[in-house]
């Protein structure tokens, strides 16, 4: 989830629904368990892309800034979340435990980081994000459809947590009124560890996400 907000912050936004994005994602992974597998991971990915459209639509064609959208789905969601599981846990299918291994859960995160750390690194994309932080008038005036790049970084943090949302439910077995809650929080307070600055820009390198993820984890349980 870390790897969609850093994106978002690298274009000097922000986003405060990924709890949320990832309560209502979990719910939905637990409800398609019981149908296929497969469809569960889609199903999971499609409903965090489409709460990163709806916070993109706000903050792009309506030109809110984006921490008030996504205070705002953020709250929305957490009030579907608890009407949806507050009388009880909404339980997955037993099938999500034969997925519970360190090679699946591992695998994912390295897949999700050095497919992240590429498009970053060495392609054009992460270019343009760097140039919207640093400037998004004149990165407009240098040929990047601005709009376009903004709208589908949130999209694609939404379907990044909606992945995420698999894994968490491989771990718990069930999507509590609680799920996800605190998310977003740990998430900015990691990459502040790791150097990331709050405005993005050009000074952004992928390495805080690993350095603050770890500094974050080793500071949580080393105070418990």
């Amino acid at each position: 989830s870390t790897v969609g907000v850093f994106f978002i912050m690298t274009m000097g936004g922000l986003d405060f629904s990924q709890g949320s994005i990832m309560g209502i994602s979990s719910i939905v992974v637990c409800l398609l368990s019981g149908v296929n597998m497969f469809l569960a991971v889609i199903g999971g990915i499609v409903a965090g892309a489409a709460i990163g459209a709806f916070n993109g639509y706000f903050y792009v064609n309506r030109k809110i800034k984006s921490f008030i959208v996504t205070i705002c789905t953020m709250f929305l969601f957490r009030g579907f979340i608890k009407y949806m599981a507050s009388n009880s846990p909404v339980a997955a299918s037993m099938k999500v435990y034969d997925y519970d291994t360190t090679p699946i859960k591992l695998g994912i995160t390295i897949l999700v980081l050095a497919v992240g750390f590429i498009a970053f690194r060495f392609t054009r994309f992460g270019i343009d994000l760097k140039a919207i932080g640093a400037g998004e008038k004149a990165a407009k005036f240098a040929g990047i459809r601005t709009d376009r790049v903004k709208f589908l970084i949130y999209v694609l943090a939404g379907a990044i947590t909606g992945l995420a949302a698999f894994v968490n439910i491989v771990k718990n077995g069930s999507a509590t009124a609680n799920a996800g809650n605190q998310l977003e929080t740990q998430m900015l307070i990691a990459l502040v560890l790791g150097g990331m600055p709050i405005s993005g820009g050009a000074k952004v390198r992928f390495e805080n996400i690993i350095v603050g993820s770890l500094l974050y984890i080793v500071l949580t349980n080393g105070l418990i």
